[in-house]
């Protein structure tokens, strides 16, 4: 009989102790499950709402560079022309300053297109029909077509220096009108300030040209 409960003691004991070796395996695994978990915590951004990307750009900001290339381009024929056709010095010095002002922006715009990988126009061919399509000079204001083209190049002397006047006159508006548009409906800040130089030069020189022709 005084076995018993001393057995009852060492089966207690015994109990205690494996319950105890038990709660300290639960806790360890408890910690290293936490420590898991703080180890790999979800990404920081995640949270972080993404920020609007630096020089963001519209439609608009596309169809100003797609059709001012083709424009400039044009405008850089009529140049060229002037100085091998034009008799008056004037209108020939007037000429160098449009190619000299025209060609790098044709290399700013064409960059831009490239980033946006958008299409990059060729030649004077920057939008459908303009050659006596379906084209209703609504996209390129000011453009000439080739029947007007060929008249220039045809001509020479004086008559070439009020043709291209007259024609330079018009294409410079079309430009401007152009520059306006994008400065009210573009989003690129580049292109829109472009578009404030071209109706800044192109206006002076609007200017310039009719005095030339003995316009008011």
């Amino acid at each position: 009989m005084s076995t018993t409960p001393s057995r009852l003691r060492r089966r207690a004991a015994a109990a205690t102790a494996v319950a105890a070796v038990a709660a300290l395996g639960l806790a360890a695994c408890g910690d290293e499950g936490d420590s898991g978990a703080t180890s790999a915590p979800p990404p920081a951004t995640a949270s972080v709402p993404a920020t609007v990307p630096a020089g963001e750009h519209n439609q608009a900001d596309v169809t100003f560079a797609q059709g001012m290339i083709p424009h400039h381009r044009q405008a850089i024929l009529m140049s060229e022309m002037a100085q091998t056709h034009a008799s008056s010095d004037e209108v020939k010095a007037l000429a160098a300053k449009i190619k000299k002002a025209q060609d790098p922006e044709i290399a700013t715009m064409t960059g831009w297109l490239k980033a946006w990988g958008e299409k990059v126009p060729t030649g004077m061919d920057g939008m459908d029909g303009m050659d006596g399509g379906d084209h209703d000079g609504s996209g390129m204001p000011g453009m000439m077509d080739n029947q007007r083209m060929d008249q220039l190049r045809g001509a020479s002397g004086t008559g070439f220096d009020t043709m291209f006047l007259t024609m330079m006159i018009e294409h410079h508006e079309g430009a401007v009108e152009m520059a306006k548009t994008e400065k009210a409906e573009g989003a690129y800040g580049p292109a829109k300030a472009l578009a404030d130089d071209i109706i800044t030069a192109q206006t002076a020189e609007i200017a310039q040209m009719k005095t030339m022709l003995g316009k008011s």
